[in-house]
């Protein structure tokens, strides 16, 4: 009798709804090293990145999210797959050896072309040309715009990303700058990120910039920025170190080694956070403290989005509502309005808006929705008034530490809430204002 043989693959999917087709299974991602040679006047890109993963079941097959880009080579643990197939999204590869399970593999992909967004739902995403550099927004599934990977928030891993172009350009990427090297015209930029991060939050910045490093307290903070909005740049910025002091206060030791705020020469049509950075375009400094609100929001997403991190994006309310309730908070700081006037007024909007979401589930089209930031928002005020500053911020530190580079859902949201308060109104809170589609009264 023939013996059968079994194969494992890993699926090709995360198996998030919102966005099923990224993501993979079978494996987890434990480090990218990622060395790209780009020339900012063709748009070419040529790139290497190494990935470092544990397999979690015997794999014979397993793929990685990838796009737009033409695959030079591939190599597992050293030896050539049986099989690669790349198709619009997906890179599958193909074994002649099984990987066990709980073994550490390595994947090389060698790989060229001119990069570009990716269409999504929610518009174009990943790598973009600007007029004179290059932004990367990452926010949910374009990172596959420019380098392989598994592709989803609840996949976080460590990164080297070293950057070599044209001399003239600045380039700002994630973690720290650990070297910087120039010969024949280009430099080389290598930056080391040494918590875990999801790919959404990897970003590469190319411009003409010029650096102001701002102070080394409470963290290291820089700004990069055209020469020409210098002036309203600092402006703009000049309360960034207050920020991140009270940030880090009310939520605990600001979770990176530095942070850095890129100004583009380009418009943009909203500022984009990325792990310990933050991108503005140029209509968004006007040397009046006019993106106050904005400046605090992106801020704030380094304790909620990309330190915690929701591993699937129905609970995006949790990164969406506290950036949005750190606005409340400054401006209350600020001495302007209190968080809980804008409570009052930010509920009073949302009244006249249709009651035809969940925020805790709003589906993949409505992920952005306004009324997202604003319920859930609403649904950490009305849990402060409940429980008193004094519990109320002891909370969100304690939180923030226990879940420090991880991920986070609703349902642990409520049950660290719970316990660490021992209130049993917080489910309620949380059901009122964030699982039922009804607008309760503040």
């Amino acid at each position: 009798m023939a013996q059968t043989v079994q194969t494992t693959y890993g699926s090709a999917s995360a198996g998030d709804p919102y966005i099923p087709t990224s993501g993979n299974g079978g494996y987890t991602a434990e480090h990218y090293d990622l060395t790209l040679s780009y020339r900012v006047a063709t748009n070419r890109l040529n790139a290497t990145a190494i990935i470092t993963a544990r397999a979690l079941v015997p794999l014979d097959r397993f793929s990685l999210d990838f796009a737009g880009l033409s695959i030079e080579k591939v190599l597992v643990n050293g030896a050539r797959p049986t099989k690669v197939t790349h198709s619009s999204r997906k890179l599958v590869i193909s074994l002649a050896t099984t990987i066990e399970a709980g073994a550490v593999f390595e994947v090389v992909v060698r790989y060229r072309g001119a990069p570009h967004p990716v269409r999504s739902a929610w518009g174009d995403v990943g790598w973009e040309e600007l007029d004179d550099g290059v932004l990367v927004s990452g926010q949910p599934c374009g990172a596959v715009s420019w380098f392989p990977c598994n592709d989803h928030p609840s996949d976080k891993a460590t990164y080297r990303i070293e950057i070599a172009c044209e001399s003239a350009y600045t380039v700002v990427s994630n973690g720290v700058l650990s070297s910087r090297s120039s010969r024949s015209g280009r430099t080389s930029w290598t930056f080391d990120v040494r918590e875990p991060m999801a790919t959404y939050l990897a970003t590469v910045l190319i411009g003409r910039f010029r650096r102001r490093d701002l102070a080394n307290a409470p963290v290291e903070h820089s700004l990069y920025f055209p020469a020409q909005l210098a002036t309203r740049v600092d402006t703009d910025f000049a309360r960034l170190t207050e920020m991140i002091a009270f940030f880090a206060d009310r939520f605990g030791p600001y979770p990176f080694a530095s942070y850095s705020v890129v100004v583009t020469d380009d418009e943009l049509e909203i500022p984009l956070e990325a792990h310990g950075l933050a991108v503005f375009g140029s209509n968004h400094v006007n040397g009046e403290h006019g993106s106050d609100r904005l400046i605090a929001h992106e801020l704030a997403h380094q304790w909620y989005g990309n330190s915690l991190t929701v591993a699937r994006w129905q609970d995006i309310w949790l990164q969406e509502g506290f950036a949005c309730y750190a606005e409340w908070l400054w401006e209350e700081q600020r001495g302007g309005r209190t968080a809980d006037t804008l409570a009052v007024l930010h509920r009073s909007r949302v009244a006249a808006l249709p009651r035809d979401i969940v925020v805790g589930d709003p589906g993949p089209h409505a992920m952005f929705d306004d009324r997202v930031y604003k319920r859930g928002a609403l649904a950490l005020h009305a849990i402060r008034k409940s429980l008193g500053d004094e519990a109320f911020f002891a909370t969100l530190r304690a939180y923030t530490a226990a879940r420090r580079y991880g991920q986070v859902s609703t349902d642990d949201f409520v049950v660290f809430f719970s316990e660490h308060t021992g209130s049993r109104a917080i489910g309620g809170f949380v059901a009122r204002w964030v699982q039922d589609s009804a607008l309760p009264s503040l």
